[in-house]
C-alpha cells in the first residue's frame, strides 16, 4: 500500500487560516480564548485543542520586509519519537505512512511532547488529578482511511495543500523548487526518515522557524531500551510481592485458626 501525504507549498500560501478552522470544525476542537498580541496569529500555539497552526514570520527589513508562514501541525514522521516512546502503543504507525493515535489507549505519560522533535504534541490534563491525554494531528485519520481528503487539504483556497501518494508528491515539490530556483527546497524527504508532510520552501528552514536536522534526543529515547524494561521488571516484581504477601497471610490466618 503507498504511502500518503500531504504536501504544502509556503510559496502559494496566503495564511489565510482556513486550514486551523477546518481542523478545528471537523475534529470537534472547541474554540480558545485569544489576545490581541500585536500579530495576526492566534492561538499563541499549538494546544491540546488546536492540532494545526499557522505561523507568520517577518523576513528582511523595510523596505524589504515580508512574511513567510509555517504550517505548524504533526510532520508524520517515518523514523517518528513519539511512536519509539509511547508506552501504551497509542500512538502506531498507520499502513498509510502516517503516526496514527489511539486516544482510549493513552495513560498521558507525555513521553511523545518529550521526544518530538518539532515540539507538536500538547496534553489537556495535569499529573495532580492524574487524568490528561496527549493530542496531535491524526492526517484526519478518520477521513483518509474512508477515501476523503483531510479536512485542511480539501478547505486551501490557494492551493497550497495538496493529498496524494507521497512519491508522486514529492516529485511535484522538486519540480515546484525547480521552478522557483534561488534558495528553494523541499524539506521532508529525508529529516527523520522522511516526514509524511512535506514542504516546498523558497528559504532555508531556520527562517521558518523548522529544524535544520531534526532528531529525536537519544536521552528520551534510551528509557525505551533501558528504563521501560526495569520499568515492567519492578512492576513483575511488585506483583510477585503482593502474591507473595497474601499468600503469607492467608496461611498466617489460617495457623491462628486452627490454634484455637
Amino acid at each position: 500500500m503507498a504511502d500518503k501525504a500531504i504536501l504544502y507549498d509556503a510559496t502559494k500560501c496566503t495564511a489565510c487560516r482556513g486550514c486551523q478552522v477546518a481542523c478545528k470544525q471537523w475534529n470537534d476542537l472547541p474554540a480558545e480564548e485569544t489576545t490581541n498580541r500585536g500579530t495576526y496569529e492566534n492561538p499563541p500555539d499549538l494546544s491540546a485543542n488546536t492540532w494545526l497552526k499557522m505561523v507568520f514570520h517577518e523576513v528582511g527589513s523595510p523596505p524589504n520586509l515580508k512574511w513567510v508562514f509555517t504550517r505548524r501541525a504533526c510532520m508524520h514522521c517515518t523514523d517518528a519519537g513519539c511512536v519509539e516512546v509511547c508506552p501504551t502503543g497509542a500512538l502506531y504507525h498507520n499502513d498509510l505512512g502516517f503516526v496514527g493515535y489511539d486516544r482510549a489507549k493513552c495513560s498521558g505519560c507525555g513521553y511523545c511532547v518529550e521526544a518530538c522533535p518539532f515540539d507538536v504534541p500538547r496534553y489537556s490534563g495535569n499529573v495532580i488529578t492524574g487524568v490528561r491525554e496527549a493530542n496531535k494531528c491524526t492526517l484526519c485519520q478518520d477521513r483518509i482511511t474512508n477515501d476523503m481528503l483531510p479536512a485542511c487539504v480539501k478547505t486551501c483556497p490557494p492551493g497550497a495543500l495538496k493529498y496524494g501518494d507521497r512519491a508522486t508528491l514529492l516529485a511535484e515539490a522538486k519540480q515546484r523548487v525547480a521552478e522557483i530556483g534561488g534558495k528553494a527546497m523541499v524539506y521532508g524527504e529525508k529529516e527523520v526518515g522522511g516526514t509524511h508532510v512535506i514542504y516546498v520552501l523558497d528559504d532555508e528552514p531556520s527562517v521558518y522557524g523548522l529544524p535544520a536536522e531534526p532528531k529525536v534526543s537519544g536521552a528520551v529515547t534510551a528509557w525505551q531500551d533501558v528504563l521501560h524494561p526495569i520499568g515492567w521488571g519492578v512492576a513483575a516484581i511488585t506483583v510477585l510481592g503482593l502474591g507473595l504477601n497474601y499468600v503469607i497471610a492467608k496461611r498466617k490466618i489460617k495457623v491462628e485458626s486452627e490454634g484455637k
